[in-house]
């Protein structure tokens, strides 16, 4: 076996070796066929959209300046993760018959973290609630065939969402990988309503019980897209979690862990959506100084980039990456 193929995720805080790293594409979805209602959007970004007409088109060709920025950010996320000597592997870019024969439910190609996931060895394709991303792990396939069929990895993939009746049906399965959290053998899984459903964590429950993983389902406040965006584990013992985001309370086994807090209203901002390298080195937005200026009290090295626009469309550096091992 290659050892360069290698797949295992064992927490979100080992070592990062190998991660998979997003590109910056968006055909925005015609209104009257999206389920995607933006509420977990900051207001002025939802602004920005509704005084456009975005229906249909290319978010390159709507806000070519931004376009600008967001490759900029990607780039700069790369290069910070090679600086670690991490291996970065990216998705292919849309083909041009995906962009012209999904202009109606739109199509996205920007936030890697949601389509597929790494559990220990196992890599699993998702499925996706929002129209403009259920075949957003297209362009990242072949990467995981690759590696899949190179390696010991268990590749896998979600049943297609029932659509029996109708295209807004609720059943599923919904999986995410944005509502996936690892911690050796216990995944948490976030549901919120709006992306990962009830369906999509018994097949995970089921899935993983091969390896006598414990899976816990975590309910969110309806606001809050993904779980990542309300809890970020930063090592053993250390979490950066907003606990108004949780119907329940933030899970038991986490209540004694230290805690840097985070207010409702960042979430939108995706403040909470940081990406460890390791226990000692945290990605985080320049905006938010305050969480950096917490883990540098407690011995974590922050490390700032501008994620503006990523952030702006629902997702920073957790969302715009997917390891493919970290042990």
């Amino acid at each position: 076996m290659n050892d360069v193929k290698e797949i295992g995720v064992t927490s979100e805080f080992a070592p990062l070796k190998r991660v998979v790293l997003t590109q910056s594409e968006f055909i925005l979805p015609h209104e009257e066929h999206t389920n995607d209602d933006g509420s977990f959007l900051e207001d002025d970004i939802l602004d920005m959209f509704n005084n456009k007409d975005t229906s249909g088109k290319n978010y390159a060709e709507v806000f070519p300046e931004r376009q600008k920025q967001w490759e900029a950010e990607r780039a700069n996320l790369q290069a910070l993760l090679e600086k670690y000597d991490i291996e970065v592997l990216r998705p292919r870019l849309l083909t041009d018959y995906e962009k012209e024969e999904v202009k109606v439910y739109g199509a996205s190609n920007f936030f890697v973290r949601d389509p597929f996931f790494t559990i220990g060895q196992s890599l699993i394709e998702g499925s996706m609630r929002f129209f403009h991303r259920r075949n957003e792990v297209l362009p990242v396939r072949a990467l995981l065939t690759e590696h899949a069929y190179s390696s010991g990895a268990f590749y896998v993939s979600l049943p297609m969402a029932d659509t029996a009746q109708g295209e807004e049906d609720e059943s599923g399965p919904f999986l995410e990988g944005g509502d996936i959290l690892v911690l050796g053998n216990t995944i948490f899984v976030g549901n919120s309503g709006k992306a990962s459903n009830h369906n999509g964590y018994l097949w995970l429950k089921a899935y993983l019980a091969h390896w006598g993983y414990e899976v816990i389902e975590v309910k969110l406040h309806p606001d809050v897209l993904h779980l990542d965006c309300a809890l970020s584990l930063v090592r053993n013992g250390l979490m950066i979690v907003c606990e108004e985001a949780f119907l329940t309370g933030v899970p038991e086994l986490l209540k004694n862990w230290d805690k840097i807090n985070v207010p409702f209203e960042d979430i939108a901002k995706l403040a909470i959506n940081g990406l460890p390298i390791n226990e000692e080195v945290y990605i985080l937005d320049s905006e938010f100084k305050y969480i950096g200026e917490a883990l540098e009290a407690r011995g974590v090295r922050p490390e700032y980039l501008d994620f503006k626009i990523s952030r702006s469309l629902g997702g920073s550096f957790r969302c715009s990456t997917q390891p493919l091992l970290r042990k």
